[in-house]
């Protein structure tokens, strides 16, 4: 029989409180555990992903009865945006690398005017260099000189989560009218 020290027992009683106090603290922790934090991982993104989905749903409706109200005859490109061009031009069309001046006006799809070239002046947007909205780029590159079009550029193709932190709110569908006035 192994006879305990109280020098022994003090230490056996340190080790068991410190072996204690290591294990509360790791089971205690935040940390996430390798096996569950891929499948929380997977649950968020199917979660995100559903809910993307749903908002884009939901706009893509909005967007069809706004258009079905108007009874406009509107073409839907694989990004979104939906355009028809009411007044054909006679010029040339526009391309990247090249700047196209617009007269325009930016509503919300509930009407709200934004902008416009009334009171801003023509747009000037250079081509192909990411500073405007992907939608309208998009649309002008779908026009030529002197072409008048309606574009409804749903809100990732437009100012998306945001806005543009001014007449823009988060996630809006944006109604465009422009003229394509000229391109250098």
């Amino acid at each position: 029989m192994v006879r305990l020290t109280p020098g022994m027992l003090s230490s056996l009683l340190h080790f068991v409180l410190i072996t204690f106090f290591i294990f509360i603290t790791w089971s205690c922790s935040n940390e996430p555990r390798p096996i569950h934090s891929t499948q929380n991982m997977n649950m968020m993104n199917d979660t995100v992903m559903n809910y993307n989905k749903n908002i884009v749903k939901t706009m893509d409706q909005e967007i069809e009865d706004f258009i079905s109200r108007y009874g406009w005859k509107m073409k839907k490109t694989s990004t979104g945006l939906r355009y028809f061009i009411y007044k054909n031009g006679s010029g040339e069309y526009a391309k990247r690398g090249q700047k196209a001046i617009i007269s325009y006006e930016m509503r919300l799809i509930n009407g709200n005017l934004c902008y416009s070239s009334a009171k801003d002046g023509l747009k000037e947007i250079l081509l192909g260099h990411s500073d405007t909205e992907t939608g309208l780029e998009e649309g002008i590159l779908l026009m030529k000189v002197g072409d008048r079009a309606k574009l409804i550029v749903p809100s990732h193709l437009a100012f998306g989560l945001l806005g543009d932190q001014g007449k823009i709110p988060p996630q809006s569908i944006l109604v465009y009218d422009i003229e394509l006035v000229k391109i250098k």
